[in-house]
């Protein structure tokens, strides 16, 4: 019995040893892992105890010395040097504002085209969103040249002794001294009027545009008043409305007819023709001289709210409708 027991206690305290050396020695290995765990992250946290994310205090870097350096620290830095974090103006302009300013669409837009490969930069297609234009760079959206100014688009109300000049040509009292003031770039005119006509012009700055309308062969709908040098017979008001040929070529009158509240020698006239000098040549051709000439109405735009000798901005979706006629 004595024995049993002995063996009985004997077990059970080696039962016990078993597991108290076994818990010391995984606890001795565990806590020294432990140990050395928060040694490590003491060591770690004490070499950089700013390193927190995000933030001011995020660690972006090191100075020369070997020191942590963080955002806050970079940009005091940087504001006490005299220098922006910003890329200056002498970098570019990033390419999505590039092609805003050409009036195309907008940045939002742009970055979509971006994206697509539809814009090149000195003929490589790029789709960095970030990318930056220099002035020596030459930008082309679907293959065709981006002008970085914004396009402009005015409406003149031409008042009489101005002249329309041509390409080089120097003249006194021009339509482009009405129009110095309303835009820092050249622009150009679409409906040429001579000195002693009155109405509607458009001014752009966007040249592609502007040849297109010019183009002769473009059927640009131009409405006017015209003060004949006598009462007009409703024969030859007929012969008009039929059609006149005037150097071998008929010219298609649209519509014809005696303004309503004035005299017999007030007619509104609508041509498609660009030509220039159309109307007088075609009154001319059935005998009769034009005294006024008034255009009232170019491409859909009015006089309405525009006093003579006075110019406006076009709106955006006047803008659009002219763009569509280009």
């Amino acid at each position: 019995m004595s024995r049993g027991n002995e063996g009985s206690s004997g077990k059970g305290i080696g039962r016990q040893g078993g597991k108290s050396n076994s818990n010391s020695k995984g606890g001795n290995r565990r806590n020294a892992g432990s140990q050395d765990h928060k040694s490590n992250t003491s060591g770690r946290g004490s070499a950089s105890t700013k390193n927190t994310r995000g933030g001011k205090n995020q660690v972006i870097g090191t100075s020369r010395s070997g020191n942590p350096v963080t955002k806050k620290e970079y940009i005091d830095r940087k504001k006490k040097e005299g220098t922006v974090t910003k890329k200056s103006s002498a970098s570019g302009i990033r390419l999505n504002k590039y092609i805003a300013n050409s009036g195309l669409c907008s940045r939002r837009d742009a970055d979509i085209y971006i994206a697509a490969g539809s814009v090149t930069v000195n003929d490589k297609p790029v789709t960095e969103m970030g990318f930056r234009v220099q002035p020596s760079d030459e930008v082309k959206f679907d293959g065709r040249s981006v002008e970085p100014k914004r396009k402009e688009y005015f409406l003149l109300n031409k008042p009489k002794g101005f002249i329309t000049p041509r390409t080089g040509e120097k003249q006194s009292k021009t339509v482009m001294d009405l129009m110095a003031s309303a835009s820092a770039s050249k622009l150009h005119y679409i409906g040429r009027l001579g000195r002693k006509s009155l109405g509607l012009m458009i001014f752009t700055n966007d040249l592609e545009v502007a040849n297109s309308m010019n183009n002769p062969k473009k059927k640009l709908r131009k409405i006017y008043h015209v003060a004949l040098d006598r009462s007009f017979k409703h024969e030859d008001l007929m012969k008009v409305r039929n059609g006149v040929t005037i150097e071998g070529e008929e010219i298609k009158i649209e519509d014809i007819n005696y303004v309503d509240g004035g005299k017999n020698n007030e007619i509104g006239i609508e041509i498609h023709n660009g030509k220039d000098n159309i109307v007088q040549r075609i009154f001319d051709s059935v005998g009769y001289e034009v005294v006024t000439l008034d255009r009232v109405v170019i491409g859909g735009l009015t006089k309405k709210d525009l006093p003579r000798g006075h110019y406006r901005l076009l709106n955006k979706q006047e803008i659009i409708n002219l763009k569509m006629l280009a």
